[in-house]
């Protein structure tokens, strides 16, 4: 097998660049209370060079502001001029649009080369949201990058991670906004769309297109107009947060995949989308190695009318992994009576087989 090629990359890290820069500036401070900490650093990032502010202290997101983006030889544009709503609203849509992946480097002394691939952008986003990157790790099965978040170690895909960096930004543009209207951000024909997107397999897909909505919904839901959605309307939500926290959690996010299923969960209630719902929790909790856990909202999934076929091969596997070998093997029972092929049930029936020996033997002959 071969050896991963490993790039420390301190000689790349950009922590402290946003503060460095402010030392310089007179009117920093000024400037971030008007335009926003983080979209003053994100005007840094895409080139918009702010060169004036007619604030309007009655509604801020009426504040003008006065920009030039400078081209790529250096040349500067005429100035423009927007909002500062619709201002920030640009600066967000220039960092999330699509930026290739240069080629993996093949020394560790070329960092332009390690920037390139890991992208600019990203370089200078990630410590805006904690991320201090410490080694980038190549492979014939992709790239990943090893970093601390808040002093605790974590990985990540790359390409997962440049996800998870755009969705931060995303974020960032509705906590700001929540002033308005909290549902703005949220689009209910994008689950059809996600819904595509996971049937592909294309998880980061799903996170793009959902990842800004946990946050105002969480809000939205303790609201007295949250709380009067009809049926309809909570349960497309419930199937959209089921499919953005499978997603989370196929990208490695556990945590946060299991926070945005309980979310879910509280938008499904009993309606048509809670076996669905308890179904991907159960899932997310027996694939993180905790059976005990996943127990309660798989059956809790089954006893709502789960799909037979889903549903009794993960409890009689949740319930083989905990040891309760006669429960597994009910949950065998019904799922061959749903038509599930044993190739699917060939774990949990050997673990019971080889713990209840003689005795499952005895049993089937009575039944014979």
């Amino acid at each position: 097998m071969v050896q991963p090629r490993v790039f420390p990359l301190e000689s790349i890290r950009t922590d402290g660049w946003f503060e460095r820069i402010g030392e310089g500036i007179g009117s920093f401070q000024a400037l971030c209370d008007i335009v926003g900490e983080r979209f003053f650093a994100f005007s840094m990032i895409t080139g918009a060079r702010i060169t004036a502010l007619t604030v309007d202290r009655r509604n801020p997101d009426n504040t003008l502001v006065d920009f030039a983006v400078a081209e790529e030889d250096g040349d500067q544009l005429d100035s423009q001029r927007l909002t500062l709503a619709d201002f920030r609203r640009r600066l967000v849509s220039a960092l999330v649009a699509h930026e290739p992946t240069g080629p993996a480097p093949a020394r560790e002394t070329d960092t332009e080369a390690l920037q390139l691939h890991i992208g600019v952008r990203y370089l200078l986003l990630a410590p805006l949201f904690g991320y201090s990157l410490a080694e980038l790790q190549v492979d014939d099965g992709g790239s990943e990058l090893r970093l601390l978040r808040d002093g605790v170690e974590e990985s990540y895909d790359l390409d997962a991670f440049r996800v998870r960096l755009r969705a931060h930004v995303r974020e960032e543009l509705d906590r700001i906004s929540r002033g308005g209207n909290n549902r703005g951000a949220i689009d209910l024909a994008r689950v059809g769309e996600a819904e595509e997107a996971a049937a592909r397999g294309d998880q980061v897909r799903v996170l793009e297109l959902l990842g800004a909505w946990p946050a105002p919904l969480a809000i939205f839901l303790r609201t007295p107009e949250g709380q009067m959605l009809n049926s309809d309307a909570r349960a497309t939500i419930a199937r959209g947060l089921g499919l953005l926290g499978s997603a989370c959690v196929s990208l490695g996010e556990v945590g946060k995949g299991e926070e945005v299923l309980r979310l879910a969960v509280q938008y499904a209630g009993d309606g048509p989308a809670a076996p669905e719902i308890f179904t991907r929790l159960g899932e997310a909790m027996l694939d993180d190695e905790r059976a005990a856990e996943a127990i309660g909202p798989l059956r809790r999934a089954a006893n709502l009318g789960a799909k037979p076929d889903v549903i009794w091969p993960l409890l009689a596997r949740a319930f083989s992994d905990r040891g309760r070998h006669l429960a597994a093997l009910g949950a065998i029972e019904e799922a061959r009576a749903a038509g599930v092929d044993d190739t699917a049930l060939t774990d949990a029936s050997s673990r019971i087989e080889a713990a209840l020996g003689e005795s499952l033997e005895g049993w089937r002959k009575a039944l014979a």
